[in-house]
């Protein structure tokens, strides 16, 4: 019977063959030795999960639970039910002590605006500053007025300029004194010791200068800045002078022997820097948008700070507190010393390049940009409560309302600003000003570190 035997050949064969195909495929795309992993555990999911908000919520800090109110009773408005230790923290909170309890009038909407007591003090209140007002305008120099320096004994202040000369003011009339001749291009830096009578000058023409107040004339030069000098500061008990430049170094110099001592280095221009009695003794910015604390003992930086994004052009350090505060074009930053931590940013943003800084006793801290603009700010609080344009002499360009430095007298009552218009301006609290008609008009932000 050959017929029924071919037909069962041929599907036993097909059969076969459909289950070498299908044994062929799984060999291939099937998981050998673990090659996938296995359908993840819940434990473990769980155990992530937790991490990952640990990690993103970890710093925030818990809201407090208001207790339940209570309703009225006999004419009483509701309020807050707490515990019989417990005191008003607010200025007008009246309290009535019953037997187990103690019946607090709920706060303020001022006071609801803080969701915990952590936010008000992580925002500090501004305060009370009396405007400031230009009340002179000095003229005399033939150029850009590029830096300023106050005598210790208050009466006479110095302006260098770029028409190449220092020119010496009466602090009480604003009349001109001296005119001192030397450098042969624009004089960027001024610093008056308190220690000697000496004064020192640092120019575009690459030259370092000391000169005699009482002879009038130039006793020593340093040599050794292979571009423009553009800042210099004076250490307040140390014959130490620091100068830095457009050659990327912070030079130290010995006073007397005019020796450098040491040369510290940054990766562009050195435009600001000061100096200080203890640790770090030196702080420079640069435009390569870092600012060092140097340790002079082995003439290495301590700390690095990389905070700014552009040019730090204008630093200055609080005459009372360790701390410091620093301007760029991206924003205006406060830091601590000696180990440079970061404490908050300004509240409002000047939007202009800010050549000049610089902060009083009283926590007034001002800043003067290349536009003309000139803000005031509560130290404390970086807030403006100020903002103040200067006004080109007549005859000038517009575009030269520019502020290159600005200084403090010795009592931090009068402001001293130097401008590209060729003047110098005097500036002084409005006397008249009031709380009542002046107020502070102060908005705090969640978090005074974000901008």
């Amino acid at each position: 019977m050959p017929g029924p035997t071919k037909e069962l050949e041929s599907i036993e064969t097909q059969s076969l063959s459909i289950k070498s195909q299908k044994r062929a495929a799984l060999d291939l795309f099937s998981p050998v030795n673990g090659q996938f992993p296995p359908p993840p555990d819940a434990e473990a999911k769980k155990i992530r999960l937790s991490h990952k908000m640990k990690v993103a919520f970890g710093g925030v800090e818990p809201v407090v639970s208001h207790p339940p109110r209570q309703p009225e009773q006999n004419g009483t408005s509701s309020a807050l039910v707490v515990g019989p230790t417990f005191q008003p923290k607010g200025l007008n909170s009246i309290v009535t002590s019953g037997k187990s309890t103690t019946t607090i009038i709920p706060p303020t909407s001022y006071e609801r605006n803080f969701s915990t007591s952590a936010l008000m003090e992580r925002t500090p209140r501004p305060e009370w500053h009396a405007p400031w007002k230009n009340y002179r305008v000095i003229q005399g120099h033939l150029g850009w007025v590029r830096s300023v320096a106050f005598d210790p004994s208050n009466k006479w202040f110095f302006t260098g300029s770029a028409d190449r000369t220092i020119k010496m003011w009466d602090v009480a009339t604003g009349a001109l004194k001296l005119t001192l001749t030397g450098h042969i291009e624009q004089v960027r830096g001024l610093a008056v010791s308190n220690r000697h009578r000496y004064m020192f000058s640092a120019g575009d023409d690459k030259q370092v200068k000391c000169w005699d107040l009482e002879q009038n004339k130039v006793i020593r030069s340093y040599h050794g800045h292979l571009s423009g000098v553009y800042c210099l500061a004076l250490h307040p008990t140390l014959d130490y002078l620091f100068t830095g430049g457009r050659d990327s170094v912070c030079r130290v110099w010995d006073i007397r022997s005019k020796t450098q001592l040491y040369a510290l280095t940054h990766e562009s221009t050195v435009c600001s820097v000061f100096t200080r009695p203890t640790d770090p003794l030196v702080v420079t910015g640069s435009h390569d948008t870092t600012i060092k604390l140097w340790d002079l003992r082995y003439a290495k930086p301590m700390t690095t700070l990389t905070h700014h994004k552009k040019s730090v052009r204008a630093m200055t350090l609080h005459p009372r507190e360790n701390a410091f505060a620093s301007a760029s074009a991206d924003n205006t930053k406060k830091f601590s010393l000696p180990k440079g931590e970061f404490r908050h940013n300004m509240l409002s943003q000047q939007n202009t390049i800010v050549n000049a800084m610089a902060v009083n006793q009283d926590g007034v801290l001002v800043t003067g940009g290349d536009n003309g603009s000139l803000w005031f700010r509560d130290w404390k609080s970086g807030h403006c409560f100020q903002q103040a344009q200067t006004i080109a002499q007549p005859g000038s360009l517009e575009s030269e309302a520019g502020i290159y430095a600005a200084c403090y007298d010795q009592t931090g009552s009068r402001l001293v600003t130097c401008e590209a218009d060729k003047t110098i301006k005097m500036w002084r609290e409005d006397k008249n000003a009031t709380p009542e008609t002046h107020p502070v008009n102060f908005k705090p932000p969640r978090d005074i570190r974000r901008f």
